[in-house]
C-alpha cells in the first residue's frame, strides 16, 4: 500500500498529468522530439508552479493507441522526456504506457528512478476500443520484482472508456485489484475522459478498499473537487488544468492555481514541509534518495 504522506508529502496528493505530444511511430508523431520536450518541461514547471504533489505522465496522443506493447521508440522517448523533466522539477514522478503496456510503465519507471506507475487493466477483462485487454498483475508484479524496485502500482478500476466482460460490481472489483492484483492504490473515473466519478461510487469504492488509498481518475473541476476530495484519498487531473479546459491545450498556470486553492480549502491542515523553493517554483522534496534507501 502506497504510503501518501512518505510519498507525496500529504495525505491528499494532487497529481498533475503531462499528455506529451505524439511520439516516434504514433499517427501524428511530427518529426521533432525536441518539441515534445519541450511542451513537457513548460507543463511540468506550470504544475510546479501551481502547486501540485506530484506529476505523470502519459503518451495520450499517440492515438489511436496499441492496447498492450508500444513501439520500442515509445519507450525511449518517454524515457529522456522523464528524465528531462526530473531535472527541471523536484517531484514525484509517475509513468503511464497507453494503453495498458504496464510492464513498460514499469521498466521506464526503474531506470528513471521514478515512484509510481499507472495501470489501466491490473485484473479482469475490459472491452475497449483497442479490443479486449485482459489484466496483466502477474507479470508486472513479477517484473517488479525482478528489477529489484519500490515503484508504486496505481490501478484503475473499471478503466474509463472500457466496458467489463462479465458483471463484476464496483466492490468486487475494486477488492480484487487490492487483494488479488496487489495494487497499492486504485483509481476509479468517470466513464470516460473529463467525466468524475460519482460520489457514491467514491464511497463504495473507498469502503472497499479498506485503507488503501482511492485516487480520483477524471473529471476533477476546481467545482466538484471539494465534494470528491471529502471521499477520496487523492486526484490526478488533467483536462480542467489546459487552457479553457479543452484536451489539446497546454497546461495553464492560472487554472492549476485555481484548482489547487479550491481543494486547499477543504483539505485538513498538514505540518509545513521544509522551504525547498527556487526563484522559479516551488519544490517538493526529493524522495527518490529515500527510495533507494529503503531497496
Amino acid at each position: 500500500m502506497v504510503d501518501l504522506q512518505r510519498l507525496f508529502g500529504t495525505t491528499q496528493p494532487i497529481i498533475g498529468v503531462i499528455h506529451l505530444l505524439p511520439l516516434p511511430s504514433s499517427p501524428r508523431w511530427g518529426g521533432s522530439l525536441r518539441l515534445v520536450i519541450e511542451r513537457a518541461e513548460q507543463e511540468a514547471a506550470a504544475l510546479a508552479a501551481g502547486g501540485v504533489n506530484g506529476l505523470i505522465l502519459e503518451n495520450f496522443f499517440d492515438a489511436p493507441l496499441t492496447k498492450d506493447q508500444v513501439d520500442p521508440a515509445v519507450i525511449s522517448a518517454m524515457s529522456l522526456v522523464a528524465q528531462r523533466v526530473q531535472a527541471l522539477v523536484n517531484l514525484p514522478l509517475g509513468i503511464n504506457v497507453l494503453r495498458n503496456d504496464a510492464l513498460a510503465a514499469m521498466g521506464i519507471a526503474a531506470c528513471v528512478e521514478a515512484q509510481f506507475i499507472r495501470v489501466n487493466v491490473l485484473t479482469g477483462v475490459m472491452a475497449t476500443d483497442q479490443g479486449v485487454i485482459e489484466g496483466c498483475a502477474d507479470r508486472l508484479l513479477r517484473y517488479r520484482r525482478h528489477l529489484g524496485v519500490d515503484v508504486q502500482i496505481l490501478a484503475d478500476v473499471l478503466v474509463k472508456h472500457g466496458r467489463p466482460l462479465g458483471t463484476p460490481n464496483l466492490t468486487t472489483a475494486v477488492q480484487e485489484t487490492i487483494d488479488r492484483g496487489l495494487a497499492d492504490g486504485v483509481i476509479l473515473s468517470g466513464w470516460a475522459t473529463g467525466h468524475p466519478p460519482s460520489v457514491e461510487d467514491l464511497e463504495l469504492a473507498v469502503a472497499a478498499a479498506r485503507g488503501v488509498p482511492v485516487f480520483i481518475g477524471s473529471g476533477a473541476t476546481w467545482q466538484n473537487i471539494g465534494a470528491l476530495l471529502a471521499v477520496a484519498d487523492g486526484v490526478i487531473v488533467a483536462s480542467s488544468l489546459k487552457r479553457r479546459g479543452q484536451i489539446q491545450q497546454p497546461i495553464d498556470p492560472n487554472r492549476v492555481s485555481q484548482f489547487i486553492e479550491a481543494a486547499r480549502h477543504r483539505r485538513p491542515a498538514e505540518p509545513p514541509l521544509p522551504d525547498l523553493t527556487s526563484p522559479i517554483f516551488p519544490l517538493a522534496p526529493d524522495r527518490r534518495s529515500e527510495k533507494s534507501e529503503s531497496l
